[in-house]
């Protein structure tokens, strides 16, 4: 019998459940695969959110030629392999790869050629930042879409869908009571809140009320059925990371151990060293950030077994340096001041002035060159006039931080209020 999760697969857009940026009226998406052109891209997004389903979706509408493959049982040969196919049906067939980030360099450069070419349309599924997994020239000819986590009406809308087929189907009665553990469980996956309410169903007979505590007593009963490898993968990540931002590295070397145990890839975790590295500890210890970059690349060439001892040193590092989330919190800020006040005009004075014309009416007059001032430094305006003295980075109370804050004061009195 085929899973609830399959079962209550959306067949079209008007049953699809989230993503409304890119599936809802008027949005992008959706007006591509209204008008039959839909470009070659790339879904990213975390696991449970659609991003199968709506590849169906779109080959379904387009009435398409559809393949399908994996990229943890695919290779070159099964990508030339749909490729020729594509090729005896006059191109134009849709090709859909799941977890595309597990795809080496070499897998991905053969399917270049088809997607320049128009042969297929790549439909990439992933969890991983594309920017890092996608090599860049078919990165450059696909369409990025990011999937959300799905929100807490979403997964109630799901469960409700679940409820009422279940009833219909098995001709009893479900009282939904309370969906706290049931939405919690899910993290945001739909396939997950599926599982765990099917789950809940079967070890149900007849008329019932799903309350908090029975769904969790069941799921608890049933953990090694239900989680398997999914939720660890994220419950672990997030305990290293945090346990690396909470400055102890043998809970650190702990979740890292238990994740090289269950064959995560490296690559995962040191991408998250790596952002951890500037998130969490930025410069605080400027190093760190350089010693994670060596540990990404050190692993990539290296792999398992011998780099553990890499992952294991620069965890260990990143635990013990000092902490900072100064840099993290400056961008956030500034962004959120550039989406409230839009583009403000450069100052004339910092404006480049490639052109007779633009020197003629003051493009670069009265700039100062710091270079030419002692200790090349010299006090001039930066920021767009309705800005001036906006402080967007506050340095963190940590030995390389506040000598940054002195130097910040010492330069900018009168300022910025340091």
């Amino acid at each position: 019998m085929k899973p609830l999760a399959e079962i209550l697969r959306p067949q079209n857009l008007e049953e699809y459940i989230g993503q409304k940026h890119l599936t809802g009226e008027g949005a992008i998406l959706r007006n591509a695969i209204e008008q039959g052109r839909v470009p070659s891209m790339i879904l990213w997004g975390p696991p449970g959110v659609g991003k199968t389903t709506l590849a169906n979706i779109i080959a379904q509408t387009l009435i398409m030629p559809f393949y399908s493959l994996s990229a943890i049982n695919s290779g070159v040969k099964e990508v030339r392999d749909v490729v020729e196919k594509a090729k005896q049906h006059g191109g134009n067939c849709l090709l859909f790869i799941d977890e595309i980030h597990r795809f080496s360099k070499n897998q991905q450069d053969s399917l270049l050629s088809a997607v320049e070419k128009g042969i297929i349309t790549l439909i990439g599924a992933t969890t991983e930042n594309p920017s890092f997994e996608v090599i860049s020239p078919l990165l450059s000819r696909c369409q990025v879409f990011i999937l959300q986590e799905l929100g807490k009406d979403d997964l109630l809308s799901l469960l409700m869908k679940a409820k009422k087929y279940v009833e219909e189907e098995q001709n009893r009665k479900i009282d939904l009571k309370e969906t706290e553990s049931l939405l919690r469980i899910s993290g945001g996956d739909a396939r997950k809140l599926l599982n765990a309410f099917e789950m809940v169903c079967s070890q149900n007979v007849g008329d019932f009320v799903v309350t908090n505590e029975n769904v969790s007593k069941i799921i608890q009963q049933n953990l090694s059925i239900y989680d398997k490898k999914g939720e660890n993968h994220y419950n672990i990540i997030s305990a290293f990371i945090k346990s690396l931002r909470g400055s102890d590295p043998n809970a650190a070397v702990y979740w890292l151990a238990r994740m090289i145990a269950s064959g995560e890839d490296p690559l995962f975790i040191a991408r998250r060293m790596l952002i951890l590295a500037s998130e969490d500890i930025g410069n605080a210890n400027p190093n760190a950030l350089l010693l994670a970059n060596t540990c990404f690349e050190a692993c990539n060439k290296i792999g398992y077994p011998e780099c553990r001892i890499i992952l294991s040193q620069t965890a260990i590092y990143l635990a013990t340096s000092k902490k900072s989330n100064a840099s993290y919190m400056a961008i956030d800020t500034a962004l959120a001041e550039v989406k409230k006040s839009g583009d403000a005009p450069v100052p004339i004075h910092l404006r480049n002035a490639p052109t007779k014309l633009m020197k003629e009416i003051g493009y670069g007059n009265d700039y100062k060159y710091a270079h030419n001032y002692e200790g090349n430094f010299v006090q001039q305006q930066f920021l767009p006039d309705e800005l001036q003295g906006t402080k967007f980075y506050e340095p963190g109370n940590n030995p390389k931080e506040n000598q940054i804050r002195e130097t910040l004061r010492q330069n900018w009195t009168g300022i910025y209020d340091y």
